[in-house]
């Protein structure tokens, strides 16, 4: 049972269900926990109160190393092993440009009449047609900074995803960037349908600087997900044995690195056995130059066969936000294994122009980035473990621990073995500091 909503789930029917017992069991449980809910709220309602009138404070209260500060921040509830997508949502909340369209976007009221404004036990009854994940969505971000509550329940949220994305469905743990991409995807898709009657185009076009440099789609038209994460990649693939050139222009809303082997036996930054792998050598892992194995033999067209040859990356078109994703789980015969190898990663300044194809026609600024948010895997496999996130707001890092959100420093976010790291493009006024 989901305590935050009351719906039951079923594991053999693989969604919510509306079946009770004979004798009213699940009902008295619903019963039980929200008399909990009611005396816990009332307990924190008379806490609160007496916490300001005690303090001049209008705001949130957090401690600090023992301070005392206001706060704005919201965490995410976990609805039961959900971490891997409160990380996500806490991490794209604090992209500024991406979080304020959606905020932007015309709200839609998909229950009415009866049910409006009450809460409903999720069921089979319920069809796919009244779920908006952009909706749903945009309701989330809306409610992270408002700073009218310590925590929000994103279990709407999460209903819709179990209806669209049934690889989430269940309370296990699942890969926070398998679920971002998802995410993403579904978001673009659904955009591209339109918007409680609004074309996305015409939405999009409100806003001149994501319409202008938005040349990068994925699967049809245009979208904000691909204004802003959208890039474009060159794949140049040669014939070893004739020499045929092949080039291939792939878009892309992440790029995936892999740790090189050399590093993957160094778990922190302060072991003496080597140098410390960096965000730069997996970049150019990446990129460099690659003999393709017997497995990926490429169909050359000039010799009409299968031929070795060499395949190698370039950045055709570099995207507003950055998505790098460090590939930390392999699979090693029947088992997923981690690699806990400490990645360095700059704050500020991360220089992409030397994996450009044409570096001379992109500005200094236009390639570097500054990071804005990080998320961190702990733990030892992809099936278990907890995500939080360190993201950046206003000038001050916050990390995102499920419910509990804390301010912290630099100096603790550089340590943290990065798992998905998020670049924004540096504005031109800003400093030249490069990696």
């Amino acid at each position: 049972m989901d305590c935050s909503s009351y719906s039951t789930y079923c594991y053999r029917c693989d969604d919510f269900v509306v079946n009770d017992t004979k004798l009213g069991l699940v009902q008295k449980v619903r019963e039980h926990l929200q008399n909990l809910e009611n005396s816990a709220f009332t307990a924190d309602r008379h806490r609160k109160r007496k916490l300001l009138e005690n303090s001049s404070l209008n705001s949130k209260l957090l401690k600090v190393n023992g301070s005392t500060t206001a706060i704005c921040a919201t965490g995410l509830r976990n609805l039961g092993n959900t971490c891997f997508m409160n990380a996500i949502l806490q991490s794209l909340s604090n992209i500024e440009q991406f979080c304020c369209y959606f905020k932007e976007l015309p709200a839609v009221e998909l229950r009415n009449g009866k049910t409006a404004g009450r809460r409903t036990y999720h069921t089979r009854s319920q069809g796919d047609n009244n779920v908006s994940l952009v909706e749903e969505f945009r309701k989330t971000l809306c409610a992270l900074w408002q700073g009218s509550q310590t925590a929000f329940s994103p279990e709407s949220l999460f209903y819709v995803v179990w209806k669209i994305m049934p690889n989430f469905r269940g309370y296990q743990q699942q890969d926070a960037h398998e679920f971002m991409r998802y995410l993403l995807d579904h978001l673009h898709l659904e955009l591209q349908d339109g918007f409680n009657g609004v074309s996305h185009s015409a939405i999009l076009q409100e806003n001149s600087t994501l319409s202008a440099s938005n040349k990068c789609c994925i699967n049809g038209a245009s979208t904000v997900v691909t204004a802003i994460f959208g890039g474009i990649l060159q794949n140049e693939v040669n014939c070893l044995i004739c020499g045929t050139e092949s080039r291939k222009f792939d878009p892309f809303l992440d790029l995936s690195l892999d740790i090189p082997s050399q590093f993957r036996s160094k778990r922190s930054k302060n072991q003496e056995n080597g140098p410390v792998c960096s965000l730069r050598d997996c970049l150019r892992s990446f990129t460099d130059l690659e003999e393709l194995d017997e497995t990926e033999l490429y169909m050359c067209h000039k010799c009409k066969k299968k031929q070795k040859s060499t395949k190698k990356f370039w950045i055709q078109k570099l995207p507003k936000v950055l998505c790098l994703h460090l590939k930390r789980f392999h699979w090693t015969a029947y088992l997923r294994n981690k690699v806990d190898t400490y990645v360095e990663f700059p704050l500020r300044g991360l220089d992409m122009k030397c994996y450009l194809l044409e570096p001379e026609n992109s500005g200094p600024e236009n390639c570097l980035y500054d990071l804005a948010a990080v998320v961190v895997h702990h733990g030892s496999g992809v099936g278990s473990g907890h995500y939080t996130a360190y993201a950046t707001h206003e000038g001050r890092w916050f990390h995102f621990n499920d419910s509990t959100v804390t301010l912290t420093d630099e100096e603790t976010v550089v340590k943290a073995k990065a798992y998905i790291l998020f670049y924004v493009e540096r504005q031109a006024k800003a400093g030249s500091d490069k990696l």
